[in-house]
């Protein structure tokens, strides 16, 4: 009986630097689309907060007039538009208006182009009791 040497042989050393390489290429991809859905959510959260702010300066800044204004934020990444409109939502229509104040509907709406270069953009809207002009 012949004693066989312990130790690895290069079949077993060359399978486990296989799997090695294939978890390793997995984790990697699982990592790199993580962190691009993280970028994705910020530019998300981001777009969120200019609806929001350009939704709560309607009406605040001046009394609310009918008409859409467009712009861009600083880094030209994030264009929106805000439209006014006149609202008759909860209105009788057998009944003509009356009082001092008319509800408005406001819609703000962002549009951005993701890094991965795919058209996304979000939408808000309220309504806003203001004056009759």
């Amino acid at each position: 009986m012949t004693r066989r040497s312990r130790g690895f042989t290069l079949i077993e050393i060359v399978v486990a630097f296989t799997m090695l390489a294939l978890v390793f290429a997995v984790g990697l991809e699982i990592f790199s689309s993580g962190m691009s859905r993280a970028v994705d959510l910020d530019l998300d959260s981001q777009a969120l907060a200019i609806a929001q702010s350009k939704i709560a300066a309607a009406g605040t800044e001046e009394v609310p007039k009918e008409g859409v204004t467009q712009g861009e934020s600083e880094d030209r990444r994030f264009h929106w538009s805000t439209t006014i409109t006149k609202s008759d939502d909860g209105q009788d229509p057998a009944k003509p208006l009356q009082g001092p104040y008319v509800l408005y509907r406001i819609d703000t709406r962002v549009d951005w182009r993701t890094d991965a270069g795919r058209e996304r953009n979000v939408t808000l809207s309220t309504l806003l009791l203001g004056p009759r002009t």
